[in-house]
């Protein structure tokens, strides 16, 4: 049995520049990390030669052609695994939160479907497979953000370039400044899932009037990378409020009205800034407050709940062969 790791992640700035149809035009950038919530897959030898599927369906299949799952099916066909296997996944948080689950899935599933062959392979191998997958044989209208970072892990700047070429750059800064960022971010569930497809696909068919500002997007990533680096910590804060402020108005669907509402109560309590994770319209508002203003930001956002989180230094990984 093979069981791999794979982290979800966290986007601060640049999201929509990873999109095919602005770094094909000039690079975008993005400033993410990778959190300690996990997807879980498992891969097995199975005892005859059907192919067993446990996800939030069951699928039990005599060919790779047969399954439905497009992930898997895709997968399965990319690393050469003809039948005879069960496949089983996990995670810790529901999928559609934009926590960026569907790319951790795919890398995670690649990851073990490769050590199950015998095979090392790459963190850059990982990240290009699963976006090929993905966006070329699925043909899901999303970026190359968190195939990345699920592959990579750690606190990333990552670079998409018009040749198809992502640079990913680690953000190096002292770890007692990452925890005191890590202090200040509060993230709460909105209680609605979304499917980050539908507002993308809005995004793109609009991009040739949002260039601009998408620009500013890829701007607020850079100077939130210079702000980690060696600037104010609450001043990263501020350009994740400018950020929301820019997104809001991409696309019909990324917020809502009572998206809007929470935020701006936290912002009243003493939040400095926040986001929609993901595409938006549900999942995750991760806000970034100072500590002597977390206490009221709680009581604002007291009828969503709050998940804890820790960055995660690691990328996928294969934590059991057996």
């Amino acid at each position: 049995m093979i069981i791999s790791r794979t982290p979800f992640r966290i986007s601060f700035a640049g999201g929509g520049t990873d999109l095919p149809s602005f770094y094909r035009g000039e690079s975008g950038a993005v400033v993410s990390t990778a959190i300690d919530k996990y997807m879980y897959l498992t891969v097995n030898k199975y005892f005859d030669d059907s192919i067993i599927l446990k996800y939030s369906r069951t699928e039990e299949v005599p060919a790779v052609s047969k399954i439905q799952h497009p992930l898997i099916r895709e997968a399965m066909r990319s690393v050469g695994i003809p039948r005879g296997i069960e496949i089983t996944s996990m995670a810790d948080v529901v999928g559609g939160t934009g926590l960026g689950s569907s790319s951790s899935f795919t890398v995670g599933l690649l990851h073990a479907l490769y050590a199950y062959r015998g095979r090392y392979v790459t963190a850059a191998a990982l990240a290009r497979e699963a976006c090929r997958i993905e966006i070329d044989r699925v043909r899901e209208p999303i970026g190359k953000q968190d195939q990345y970072i699920a592959a990579y892990g750690g606190f990333q700047y990552i670079e998409f370039l018009p040749d198809e070429g992502v640079k990913v750059t680690p953000i190096i800064c002292p770890p007692e400044r990452l925890r005191r960022l890590n202090g200040r971010l509060m993230l709460f569930y909105t209680g609605k899932t979304r499917k980050a497809g539908r507002i993308l696909g809005r995004l793109k068919s609009q991009m040739k009037g949002k260039r601009d500002d998408l620009r500013e997007i890829k701007g607020l990533a850079d100077a939130a990378r210079r702000e980690l680096q060696q600037g104010s910590i609450d001043d990263f804060g501020r350009i994740l409020h400018e950020g929301w402020r820019v997104k809001r108005g991409l696309s019909r669907g990324v917020s809502s009205a009572e998206i809007d509402g929470a935020y701006a109560r936290a912002r009243k309590a003493g939040a400095l800034g926040g986001k929609v994770l993901g595409a938006g319209g549900g999942g995750f508002l991760m806000l970034y407050a100072p500590k002597a203003a977390q206490a009221p930001v709680r009581r604002a956002m007291r009828d969503w709940r709050e998940i804890p989180f820790k960055f995660e230094s690691e990328g996928s990984k294969i934590i059991h062969v057996g």
